[in-house]
């Protein structure tokens, strides 16, 4: 007998990490305690590893662990398929989504379209996690993930999206504290500015703008303030802290009520790349490739349009 012949181990070890602790996977498995850690201590040793560390405090997935976990998901996955096709309905999608986003992308346009698709899927439900360490999630077992910014690991499947549209935003407030008409870009690295921490984000010391001429200019800044989330360089930069660079989708109702208002019209802030994301595997879940359908869909409808 294999390590993954037994389904019901395999679930057990899934519903473990998923649900934090033993004690919580077994009241959703309605199984003892002691016989879920029996089960995760048979398949350890027919591993011949350690799957999970633990203690008294908390628990994590060793590096075995993290690749048993994937090979552990897909064969539940190709399980619970296999059960779907053999069931009358076969229009009707089911199942269990583990997504995941970019923090600020996620609370605001990627859970509306969580909210979608349930509605469109009735019998479909979500996770939706938040991380601006992307990758991190996909070895914590999320299945698919709608992220801005850059993507540099080669051993996941990266769908690309409409690049996402950036200008220059500051408050009414700070344009009339400086009281000065700015004509060139490089007039404007002296001002204060606010800066998104992350290499996928395109760095904190420098912001690269371009005319409607795909003219590029190169600011070098010192920010006062860096955050993790452009909602909070948002707020930051209504109340006047400085000039910040945000998305088109979260400013659009800002510009036209003058909160904010475009420095340099004519220019514009690197765009930010976004991407579906999902490890590559042989076979996606029916559920999940019909979602990354429905995402495409809706994010370059969303994108394009920046709203």
């Amino acid at each position: 007998m294999t390590v993954f012949d037994d389904l019901s181990l395999l679930r057990a070890f899934v519903c473990i990490v998923e649900s934090g602790n033993i004690s919580v996977a077994a009241r959703k498995l309605q199984v003892t305690q002691p016989t879920l850690s029996r089960y995760l201590q048979t398949l350890e040793d027919r591993c011949g590893a350690v799957l999970l560390f633990r203690d008294t405090h908390r628990m994590r997935l060793s590096s075995t662990g993290n690749q048993f976990l994937r090979e552990a998901q897909s064969l539940l996955s190709a399980a619970e398929e296999a059960e779907l096709r053999l069931q009358d309905d076969q229009a009707t999608l089911r199942g269990h989504i583990r997504l995941f986003s970019t923090i600020d992308f996620g609370q605001s346009v990627v859970s509306r379209l969580a909210a979608s698709f349930i509605q469109a899927n009735p019998a479909v439900t979500i996770n939706l996690a938040y991380s601006n360490r992307p990758m991190h999630m996909l070895e914590e077992g999320c299945e698919i993930g709608i992220i801005a910014g850059t993507v540099t690991d080669d051993t996941i499947i990266a769908h690309p999206l409409p690049a996402i549209k950036r200008y220059l935003v500051a408050s009414p407030v700070l344009l009339k504290k400086h009281k000065s008409t700015v004509s060139k870009p490089i007039e404007l690295q002296s001002w204060p500015w606010l800066a998104l921490s992350g290499f996928q984000f395109g760095g904190e010391k420098e912001v690269i703008i371009y005319s409607a001429e795909q003219k590029k200019q190169r600011l070098e800044i010192t920010p006062v303030l860096t955050s993790e989330g452009v909602t909070s360089q948002r707020e930051a930069a209504r109340m006047g802290l400085g000039i910040a660079v945000l998305p088109e989708w979260l400013i659009a109702e800002d510009i036209v009520s003058e909160r904010l208002i475009r420095i340099l019209p004519e220019w514009h802030a690197q765009d930010l790349p976004a991407h579906i994301v999902y490890p590559a595997q042989r076979r996606l879940p029916l559920r999940v490739s019909n979602f990354i359908d429905f995402a495409t869909t809706y994010m370059t409808k969303l994108l394009k349009s920046g709203k």
